[in-house]
């Protein structure tokens, strides 16, 4: 029979356990409330002008790996005319076509590399220079910098709103504005990506840009302007979902446990490279679906075929798991890994910074303000 002592010394504990998983639960509550306080003071048009900072900084990045990593398969696998492959940086998605079997400016090989990336550095700076390893940069500016605005600032709109009206699951704001945010930029510059397409491979100037369309639109209807679409969703959307909500639980965490009220540019770092790692490796197959999906269609339009039913995202899975297994789901798993990490910790750790930037901008002006109406 337990003493008053030992009793006491229960509820003690079970009071000090209870008070410990409520202080747990409100430190994301408290950093949610933070966020809509913080977002009080940031206008959609500075979250733009912040998303686009950081698009430019992590595409020039990011851009010069991609563009050696091209030039080192291009030595070991030359594509034929008609060939097609995905130029990718961990913004944006590129379908590439070779017309003639050398490619773009930044696939063409030009030089004999032992493997290595830092071998391929240098001997493409010595022999072409050091501008040639932004060589890749405009096509990937061209469509990551309006999708990532669209994108960026769409999240923090819809983010703002949910936590507001869910109250209780505020937690769970990140995960559907995320997602919510992602498919409403994929829609939106899915057009603009498949005209870009057709203009690349087909060789058509900008003029004739209203030709692509009708053409395209008259031949398949107006759903053709999103072909593609559901693959790159599958994708997308549920890493999306798992990046904010994984990022702003890590971030919330992090100033929790640094006993710090803002989050420090190496905490947003770290949250977007941990969060972009687990939510690349868990949409791997859906990735790999959709590269396959996008350099088939890109192949059969270079030729000027008609795509088959066999390039469905359904069928495409079932080829590729009987080519190589339930393991060929999972290729790329290192280069894609280094890939996106570096680009989602620079991006959202720049687009933080930004936002940081003008909030403290806004609040001066506000206090400038009221000293001047307080003075008249």
């Amino acid at each position: 029979m337990k003493t008053d002592f030992t009793l006491t010394l229960d509820m003690c504990r079970t009071s000090t356990s209870s008070h410990q998983e409520k202080l747990n639960q409100s430190w994301f509550e408290m950093s949610s409330q933070s966020f809509q306080a913080k977002m009080d003071n940031i206008t959609p048009v500075q979250q733009m002008v912040a998303s686009c900072s950081g698009a430019l900084l992590t595409s020039l990045f990011v851009t010069p790996l991609d563009v050696i990593k091209i030039r080192l398969q291009a030595q070991t696998s030359p594509l034929s005319k008609g060939k097609c492959f995905v130029y990718c940086n961990g913004l944006m998605d590129h379908l590439c076509v070779c017309e003639n079997g050398n490619g773009k400016a930044w696939y063409k090989p030009r030089g004999h590399f032992n493997g290595t990336l830092q071998d391929a550095f240098i001997k493409i700076v010595r022999m072409e220079g050091m501008k040639s390893l932004w060589s890749g940069l405009p096509p990937t500016l061209v469509m990551a910098v309006p999708a990532t605005v669209i994108y960026f600032t769409s999240y923090d709109q819809l983010c703002a709103v949910l936590r507001l009206r869910m109250e209780e699951k505020a937690d769970l704001a990140p995960l559907l504005a995320g997602a919510t945010a992602r498919v409403g930029a994929a829609t939106v510059i899915s057009p603009l990506e498949l005209i870009r397409t057709k203009l690349q491979s087909e060789r058509q100037s900008y003029r004739e840009l209203s030709t692509v369309i009708r053409s395209a639109v008259h031949a398949e209807g107006w759903l053709a302007l999103w072909r593609g679409l559901g693959p790159t969703l599958l994708r997308d959307v549920p890493f999306s979902a798992m990046y904010w909500y994984n990022y702003e639980r890590g971030k919330a965490w992090l100033c929790h446990y640094n006993n710090v009220a803002e989050p420090t540019f190496s905490i947003t770092f770290i949250s977007g490279a941990v969060s972009g790692s687990f939510a690349s490796i868990a949409t791997l197959p859906f990735d790999v679906v959709k590269t396959r999906r996008q350099v088939e269609l890109g192949e059969l339009q270079a030729r000027k075929l008609l795509p088959q039913a066999s390039s469905s995202t359904y069928n495409v899975m079932k080829r590729i798991v009987a080519e190589s297994g339930i393991q060929g789901l999972f290729a790329g798993f290192m280069p894609r890994l280094i890939k996106v990490a570096p680009a989602c910790a620079i991006m959202i750790s720049t687009y933080e910074f930004g936002k940081a930037f003008f909030r403290k901008q806004n609040q001066e002006k506000e206090l400038l303000l009221t000293m001047h109406t307080t003075n008249t």
